[in-house]
């Protein structure tokens, strides 16, 4: 079984931003955010690429897919 992990709450507090920023800035709902940080949401390849240029970053460097 593969888990995906996420950086976006490393990389928000890089750029001083809040789950509510990033969410403005790609169009969607703080929860949504909130979701993917928490992993129990995968965001489609469009939302993936959008947060990961706001953080300025790649999809690759934002997910991390692991092998359980």
């Amino acid at each position: 079984m593969t888990t995906v992990k996420t950086r976006i709450k490393e990389l928000r507090a890089r750029y001083n931003f809040t789950q509510e920023d990033i969410a403005k800035m790609v169009g969607v709902r703080r929860e949504t955010i909130l979701s993917i940080e928490k992993g129990n949401y995968y965001p489609s390849v469009k939302l993936a690429h959008d947060i990961a240029k706001v953080l300025q970053t790649t999809i690759d460097d934002l997910f991390i897919f692991e092998d359980a």
